[in-house]
């Protein structure tokens, strides 16, 4: 039998785009529902890592930096005092790789629609798809409302 905060663990995906956003203001309502915890999740990568060469970057400077960001975007939308417990988690590697193996077990894994990157014309993520399609736990995918400014995970 799971515990309370493996069976109630709301695994959310943070990258400071609106939608991830919206998915976390969606994870702490539905935490708070199911009396469970949140698990804000950030991943980062060295610019370069990808590519043929070496990246010519400090790389306890990108964690700083990575880190300092994750925790004001964080403060941002949940604020001092959230309503449920919040665990935060930023790890270094593939944020599709990150989100997945946080998510095992969890409850549910929620994720913004469109990330950071990408283009601007495609209905998912990459990140948000390749979740949904390997995911172990159900995947939320939460999206802003674009044309009227509103935030649809607020509409009653």
């Amino acid at each position: 039998m799971e515990s309370k905060a493996s069976a109630g663990r709301v695994v959310v995906g943070v990258d400071g785009s609106p939608s991830s956003q919206s998915a976390l203001r969606w994870a702490m309502r539905h935490a708070g529902l199911i009396g469970g915890v949140v698990e804000a999740v950030g991943a980062w990568e060295l610019p370069g890592m990808r590519g043929w060469s070496a990246p010519a970057v400090d790389a306890d400077l990108d964690e700083e930096v990575a880190r300092s960001q994750f925790v004001e975007e964080l403060r941002s939308v949940v604020g001092d005092e959230p309503s449920v417990e919040v665990r935060e988690r930023l790890v270094r590697g593939n944020p599709t790789e990150v989100l997945l193996a946080a998510a095992e077990g969890a409850e549910v894994l929620v994720v913004g629609s469109r990330g950071r990157g990408g283009f601007a014309r495609a209905l998912l993520g990459s990140v948000s798809q390749q979740c949904a399609q390997h995911a172990t736990c159900p995947v939320v995918i939460v999206r802003p409302d674009s044309k009227s400014g509103v935030d649809p995970t607020e509409a009653a």
